[in-house]
């Protein structure tokens, strides 16, 4: 099925904004995430370092969102105060950027983001296109913006690839949220392809495990589709391998948060677990993801994984459902070996194994 993007943008709408740039004041605005999906809240943020707080608590998360976050958050160093010379504009983006790479540890967008945004400000004013700061903020903000519809776009072609993997009448398990909330888009990664199909009229479900300790999954996954009008099911993390062998799911497609040049796939935490019964079942896992989530130069050893407060797991909502002295170990991320990985969807096409000779190829990156 040929598919033309401009024609698909006109048939896929998002209703749910995550990330708002009010410009006539120079605000940030994020749905504030931890609220859903009781209430729909917006933050406002006018600097760096409550932009890397915003991400640290979770007001944003999801890779391509914290990536698109993280701009604006580069934008907001400049954006406020009396910044006489460019000098000093450049020496308030480096601490943006120091502050905001300390946000998140494990999403690879995040330093993309922050690194693309510092170079074009260095160029912009080494090359003499930006003669003021606020000539440089334009440009930024530009960049910024830049930024967040490469992605829009980006979300739709993986969406147009990943169609390619689904039937009418298929449904589809997912892991945490890799939707629209998580990328700032409102199309999403994961869930990219699952749209598309409902914009053009093919059956397709989704099952959603809740996705334990922040229940994003629940809180947010199934929120998201259901205002979308698109068929969800809910169910614990501890039932997938059971609706896996019962054979109620047709494929696996989870998002990424970091992939590295051998196809190692880094994603919530639970993610391995997916993929392993997949593989066992002879299921097909599919990550779906932008370039800007790749990262060829790490290697397995070089990438921490994030561990958060043990009272996300001791407790729901402020609530303790487990003794408050119990040691807890919670790492939020996992990684899944690429043999378990049957295929990588990207915005520029279906990446197979061997992923260490085809990433870089499909990606025409070396």
């Amino acid at each position: 099925m040929r598919i033309d993007l401009e024609e698909l943008k006109s048939k896929i709408k998002p209703k749910l904004r995550p990330i708002i740039w009010r410009d006539e004041d120079n605000t940030l605005l994020l749905l504030d995430q931890r609220k859903l999906p009781f209430e729909e809240v917006y933050v406002e943020l006018r600097d760096p370092v409550s932009t890397a707080d915003a991400i640290k608590q979770m007001i944003i998360r999801g890779a391509p969102a914290i990536g698109i976050t993280a701009a604006y958050g580069m934008v907001l160093a400049i954006a406020h105060g009396n910044i006489p010379t460019l000098d000093e504009a450049l020496n308030e983006l480096v601490k943006a950027r120091d502050v905001l790479n300390t946000a998140r540890p494990t999403a690879h967008n995040l330093f993309w983001a922050t690194e693309r945004m510092l170079n074009v400000a260095r160029n912009a004013v080494h090359n003499g296109s930006a003669k003021n700061v606020k000539e440089l903020l334009n440009i930024m903000k530009m960049e910024a913006k830049a930024i967040f519809d490469e992605e829009f776009d980006a979300e739709l072609m993986m969406g147009i690839y990943g169609l390619e993997k689904i039937n009418d009448g298929d449904t589809v398990l997912t892991q945490c949220n890799a939707g629209g909330l998580a990328t700032g888009t409102g199309i999403g990664t994961a869930t990219a392809p699952v749209r598309v199909a409902h914009a053009l009229g093919i059956k397709v479900s989704v099952i959603a495990p809740e996705t334990r300790p922040w229940l994003q999954g629940a809180r947010l996954t199934v929120y998201e589709l259901m205002v979308d009008g698109i068929p969800v099911t809910l169910i614990t993390d501890t039932a997938v391998g059971y609706v896996m062998y019962r054979g109620m799911v047709n494929s696996v497609m989870v998002g990424a948060d970091r992939i590295l040049r051998y196809g190692h796939v880094y994603n919530k935490i639970g993610t391995f677990k997916e993929a392993v019964i997949a593989h066992e079942l002879g299921i097909p896992f599919y990550a779906i993801a932008p370039s800007s989530t790749f990262d060829l130069k790490s290697r397995v050893e070089d990438v921490k994984i994030e561990e958060r407060d043990p009272d996300e797991v001791r407790k729901i909502r402020g609530v303790l459902i487990a003794p408050e002295n119990v040691p807890v170990f919670n790492p939020v991320f996992d990684v899944t070996p690429p043999k378990y990985v049957t295929a990588l969807i990207t915005e520029k096409g279906i990446i197979y194994p061997p992923f260490d000779k085809n990433i870089p190829k499909v990606l025409s990156v070396t």
